[in-house]
């Protein structure tokens, strides 16, 4: 049996060394279309690669994914986080849990990951041949005939699509034309422009927690707020790009971003929160009358959008002022014009359609032979390790139904 995985990054890599271990027999070959095989997994979480995200329930993982919780439902109970901990543990990579539930290899290092990945591979015996972009995929009476860009010609019995996610919906035209409807991509996991804003001045400041809405929806997200150069970034944000990835390109990316820097605290909260501290801080000038723990620059900044001079007691402020104080720190308004790819965290929104695929196999339901894993299907989740996840999960149930 010859399997041809097409895409060298997280998932091709765990589906081809599973469809190896699986059918020993077989003849599984990997094609990377560059010269470089899992880039991302390289450049992951700063160098250090978010493996997966230390959720072991799949009822709770499935949560974290905006699109694509529900099919992942029965492959996480398969093979979900502690599968994935237990697969790198066995192959000699402990990975370690960070505070929010990241995790990392112990190395601190995205190099272990990748060794472990290669090592398993060329034990299992998959052929790794890069610089190996298909042009064209055909079934016919006797498996998949591919075409690749220099002309060449490959025959496989069966074939594992993990080409990652595309921009364009031109990207998939060649999985279309074996009859897959394709979700139409978008990009998800991205940072809020604010080009006219003055609050860029801040960047490097992160108000944790923060709470970030979009103005006339329903969406919001809760978390740090990282503020940057171009605008805001951080978990707060990137979460909400994700969740509402097809409403804010609905929006066309321009809107008012509503910001709680108290993490969701109400207005009658922040008041008595106030009067709680007024013996502490009545006297004291507003620069330093914050009760909250806010960065100072970020309390300095929003003293002055309040128009409330920094070296006046706060105590002698009047009311009015106080109540604008109250409007900025639970409801600040930021407009948005456009967005900016966050690093290596930004995944694409879309993809093969979902019902179109069998979630026991991955394997097409259109074309008999043909099985998708990783991005390449209409699955995204949040930031943490959970795409890496589902990756590994899909990869790992792609190339296991080799032996069927």
């Amino acid at each position: 049996m010859n399997v041809v995985v097409i895409g060298g990054g997280a998932a091709g890599f765990f589906a081809a060394i599973r469809a190896a271990e699986v059918a020993p027999h077989a003849r599984v070959l990997l094609l990377e279309r560059t010269d470089k095989v899992l880039a991302k997994v390289r450049i992951s979480g700063g160098g250090r690669c978010n493996t997966t995200h230390a959720c072991l329930q799949p009822a709770q993982l499935v949560k974290h994914y905006p699109r694509g919780g529900r099919f992942l439902k029965k492959p996480f109970q398969r093979f979900g986080s502690r599968e994935t901990i237990n697969w790198f543990a066995e192959r000699g990579v402990e990975l370690k849990t960070e505070a929010d539930g990241r995790m990392f290899p112990t190395t601190d290092d995205s190099r272990t990951i990748i060794d472990c990945l290669t090592s398993a591979a060329q034990r299992a015996g998959v052929e790794v041949r890069m610089g190996a972009s298909v042009r064209a995929l055909r079934s016919t009476s006797k498996g998949f005939h591919l075409t690749l860009t220099d002309a060449s010609e490959l025959q496989a019995d069966r074939v594992i699509v993990t080409t990652g996610g595309h921009p364009k919906a031109e990207g998939y035209a060649w999985l279309a034309a074996l009859g897959h409807t394709i979700v139409a991509p978008l990009p998800s996991l991205f940072t809020f422009n604010m080009p006219g804003e003055a609050i860029r001045e801040l960047m490097g400041v992160v108000a944790s927690p923060a709470r970030v809405r979009i103005a006339g929806t329903d969406l919001e997200s809760t978390g740090p707020l990282l503020i940057t150069h171009w605008g805001m970034s951080g978990p707060a944000v990137l979460k909400l790009s994700a969740w509402g990835a097809r409403a804010i390109h609905a929006l066309g990316y321009t809107f008012t971003a509503q910001v709680n820097w108290l993490g969701g605290t109400s207005e009658h909260d922040v008041r008595e929160r106030l009067i709680t501290h007024v013996d502490d801080i009545a006297r004291k000038q507003a620069i330093n009358a914050d009760p909250f723990g806010l960065p100072k620059r970020l309390w300095a900044f929003l003293l002055n959008k309040a128009g409330i001079a920094a070296e006046r007691p706060w105590g002698e402020l009047p009311h009015h002022d106080r109540n604008r104080m109250i409007d900025i720190l639970t409801n600040d308004r930021y407009a948005v014009q456009g967005k900016t790819t966050f690093k290596e965290e930004f995944v694409t929104a879309g993809g093969i359609d979902l019902s179109e695929v069998d979630p026991a196999t991955m394997e097409s339901r259109r074309c008999a032979g043909l099985y998708f894993a990783g991005e390449v299907l209409d699955i995204d989740g949040v930031t943490g390790g959970f795409n890496f996840q589902a990756a590994w999960t899909t990869g790992y149930l792609a190339g296991n139904a080799m032996a069927v």
